[in-house]
Parts: structure tokens; sequence; C-alpha cells
């Protein structure tokens, strides 16, 4: 039996103006942005022309059912994260898919468990670049070997196999992610890091599924060293303290009353 879902497809952007109207388009072909209740588009105060390009995309395409907001204030990647789930609850949603605005993802591998209704089993499935039949383009050997060592790190940690710490094309069931312990979370680029020890806490279903992952254009916000290292203390924090180590080098709760969604576009509200 099918089951009516209320998908949010919410995509994080900072300083992709060259990268987004490309994932735009790639929801309008095959009328994949059907499949989703709304596009949350989310800038997190992006220093380029991310927000117009992104407003350009969405009216020539006609994605009627999509939104373009910033943060009111940059909060980091996962602070941005924080606020999507939060919007997700709030509109009684069922899951929230989230692809990231920089086009190293194809959402095409996301639509096929769509598809198939396997979001209804799992209360997360993750895009692992890593898994067998992934497809990696222009990725540097030496940043998959290191990834495949922090796989290792991971799996070892946290007793469960890791296959990505993140890979940006996820989805999760609402339920999943409505822990206000999540909020404590980092809000910078490990907070997928977090967020996938706290789903193994919970003994969550989890499902890594092949993805194709490519890099030309993208402009990388990683600075590697200090990455490699906080992604490595998280691990070990895990380890010897559990869910309790998470919360305390997290520790970044966002204050929602003082950090908002700015509406910038929004299709329903221009074209009555």
């Amino acid at each position: 039996m099918e089951i009516n879902n209320k998908i949010i497809l919410f995509i994080p952007c900072y300083n992709c103006q060259d990268q987004i109207p490309r994932v735009l388009n790639s929801l309008k072909e095959n009328d994949n942005y059907k499949k989703f209740a709304e596009i949350l588009i989310i800038d997190n105060r992006s220093s380029d022309r991310t927000v117009e390009k992104s407003i350009s995309a969405v009216k020539s395409l006609e994605l009627y059912n999509a939104a373009v907001y910033t943060n009111s204030t940059n909060v980091g990647l996962g602070g941005t994260h924080k606020m999507a789930f939060r919007h997700a609850q709030q509109v009684n949603a069922t899951h929230i898919a989230v692809l990231h605005g920089d086009d190293q993802g194809n959402i095409n591998d996301l639509i096929s468990l769509i598809d198939s209704q396997q979001i209804n089993v799992y209360d997360c499935c993750l895009g692992s670049r890593f898994s067998h039949d992934s497809r990696l383009m222009g990725y540097a050997k030496l940043r998959i070997f290191g990834n495949y060592i922090f796989n290792l790190i991971y799996s070892v940690c946290s007793f469960h196999l890791v296959k990505d710490l993140g890979a940006g094309l996820n989805i999760y069931q609402v339920p999943a992610i409505a822990d206000a312990r999540i909020l404590k979370f980092s809000n910078d680029l490990t907070f997928n890091c977090f967020l996938l020890l706290y789903s193994i806490s919970q003994k969550q279903k989890i499902r890594y599924f092949p993805v194709e992952w490519r890099e030309d254009d993208q402009i990388s916000n990683v600075k590697l060293f200090s990455q490699a290292i906080r992604t490595l203390k998280i691990a070990v924090n895990y380890l010897f303290n559990g869910l309790n180590g998470l919360m305390a080098i997290g520790d970044n709760t966002i204050d929602f009353d003082n950090v908002s969604l700015e509406e910038k576009y929004k299709w329903n509200n221009s074209n009555d």
C-alpha cells in the first residue's frame, strides 16, 4: 500500500552562485520537483549572488513549490540544518530530504528511494560516496583515502558500520530528527558527524545508498587539517562518553527568538 508522504526538500546554500541553477534545473528534469510538498532553499548569508541566482532559477523553471530564504545571521551548515528541521516540524512534514546546493550530488539517487517507498522503512537514508555502486567523478584520491580512514574510525568508535560521514544527500523521517538534543550539536560542518552518531546511539534504522558524486567547479569551505582533528575528536568523545560526549563538545543551541528565516522569494506569494 502506498503511503502519502509530505516531504520537504531542503537545499542549504553558501557561495554557490554557479552551481545552484544546475541543482534547481535537475529538479525540473523528469518533474522531480513534484515529489516534494515544498522545496526549501536556505542561503546562509552568502557573499556572492547565490540568492539572486536561486530566485531567477525558481522563476524561469516555474518551480511552484519552491521558496528562497536567508538566515538572519550566519549560523553555519549545522545551524542551517536546525532551521530546516524546525520548519519541517512546524509544517507537519513526514520527511525532510537534504540536497546540498553545490551540485555535487544527484537528486535522482534520492528519487528512486522515494518512489520505492523505502523512505518509510528506515528512519534515515544516507547517501554514501563509498558504497559499492557509487560513482565518484573528479574526487581526489587522497580525499577518498582519508574518507575511508574516517569511516573506519567511526565504525570502530560507534560499533556500527559507517559508510560515509556526510555526503550531502540524505532523507530523514521527521520524528527521527525532532529530539531537542539535536539543537545542541555543532553548528559547523561537523554537524552531520554528530547527527550520524546520534542516530546510531538511538538505534535508528539507517540505510546507506549509493550516489553519484562529482567535483568540478565547487568551492570548498573545508579547512582540511582543523576539520580532520575536530572530526576525530567527535568520534573519540563518543567512544568514551556516548551521547553525553557529543552534548559536551557540541553545545551550539540556536536561540530561535533571535535567529529566523527571512523570506526572499516564494512562488505562491508572487504568482497568486
